[in-house]
């Protein structure tokens, strides 16, 4: 039996993988459930799994769900960011599926790591701002790091014997394809994609996800994100990682080896998939997800990403050049950019206008500690802000 904890419950990887433990009581308890504020959801799962511990990292919303729960019930309600930090490093916690979107995920999974977890990792934009002090971390806290986002896990299943942070082409990898969706806007004309709005792009043809993991695989920033973390998960230079559209959504990604192999995973569009695999690993568990049925796929299409009318996708490549601290600065003006776009303040096709200005306005430095990299995150937040100010 181990004990997980779930960051990020309320969310979609939140509930994929609760679907995922209920299928499998016998195996997992949940020690620690964590979200930021949706109280109503996180009563509903302390109502079902009672873990012993929930965190609110705002207090007032932790304050409300001590108060829904009422006094009898077992869960013990915590407030914070120290306090989620706290309970993934207790001996409880065998397991933490980092789940949390955006730089707020930072520190929660750096914690997970130094103390020596199974981390099934969710929160790609830990490794895009912090790379380097992550994997330091994963290395000398003796933790076992399992990507869980659906094209770096198949790629990781496609390396049998390989541990994340060892140089892959020691493996006899020559390429990472890394498949997109093609997002909503894949066919849109360029001006269309301009004048587009928060619904259009948080449309997702294949994916249910959050709104802003949905804007980013509109852009294709999200696929620039994952080329960043593949780079450090699987010991590769920006060279050795292609993109590669396939609007089926089936093939999760590929790994090309020096013999000319190429290996893919197939599977439905379902992250209980990529979940369930990392929580068994090495072994195998059913998932929940529905089998994939290769007669009713019938076609696989591929082709290169148009990269005029995606350009998010240069400036992640550039700041994965760039190293230090460029992938924290892409990271914060991104996610500034395409907030101000969900609340109507930006244009969609000022998104990348905003990051761009970004990289161009703060030099990227050396990345040695975690302070560094918050003070280019935050620095990096205050150009973008008046970027999006200045587009108003």
């Amino acid at each position: 039996m181990r004990g997980v904890a779930l960051l990020g419950a309320t969310g979609s990887i939140g509930d994929s993988t609760l679907s995922v433990l209920a299928l499998h009581p016998d195996h997992y308890r949940l020690e620690v459930v964590a979200a930021r504020r949706n109280v109503a959801r996180m009563q509903e799962i302390c109502q079902q799994f009672a873990p012993p511990v929930a965190v609110l990292t705002e207090p007032a919303a932790a304050a409300d769900l001590r108060a829904a729960l009422g006094g009898a019930h077992p869960t013990r309600v915590l407030a914070g960011r120290e306090a989620l930090e706290h309970v993934v490093r207790t001996p409880a916690v065998d397991v933490v599926v980092a789940g949390i979107v955006g730089a707020a995920g930072l520190e929660s999974s750096l914690a997970a790591a130094r103390a020596g977890k199974t981390l099934l990792l969710a929160n790609k934009e830990a490794l895009v701002m912090a790379g380097g002090l992550f994997m330091d971390a994963v290395r000398r806290g003796g933790a076992m790091l399992l990507p869980i986002d659906s094209e770096t896990n198949a790629m990781f299943q496609c390396l049998p014997g390989y541990r994340c942070g060892e140089p892959a082409a020691e493996h006899g990898v020559r390429r990472l394809l890394l498949t997109a969706s093609g997002g909503p806007f894949l066919r849109t004309p360029a001006a269309d994609m301009a004048r587009a709005t928060p619904e259009q792009a948080c449309a997702h043809p294949r994916w249910v996800m959050g709104r802003k993991i949905s804007v980013d695989s509109a852009t294709l920033m999200n696929k620039g994100l994952e080329v960043i973390e593949s780079a450090w998960l699987f010991g590769l230079p920006d060279s050795a990682i292609e993109v590669v559209v396939h609007p089926q959504s089936v093939v999760h990604s590929l790994v090309e080896y020096c013999d000319g192999s190429l290996l893919a995973q197939l599977a439905s569009p379902d992250m209980r998939v990529p979940i369930a695999h990392a929580l068994a690993w090495p072994q195998r568990q059913a998932s929940g997800a529905s089998t994939l049925n290769l007669f009713d796929v019938a076609q696989l299409d591929f082709e290169p990403p148009d990269r005029a009318r995606f350009p998010c996708l240069d400036l992640a490549y550039q700041a994965l050049r760039a190293g230090g601290t460029a992938g924290a600065i892409l990271n914060a003006a991104n996610e500034v950019a395409v907030q101000a776009f969900l609340e109507g303040r930006l244009a969609f096709g000022d998104i990348t206008g905003v990051i761009g200005a970004t990289l161009d306005r703060l030099p990227a430095m050396p990345a040695g500690t975690l302070e560094t990299v918050l003070a280019a995150d935050d620095a990096a937040r205050r150009i973008a802000t008046s970027q999006v100010q200045f587009r108003c």
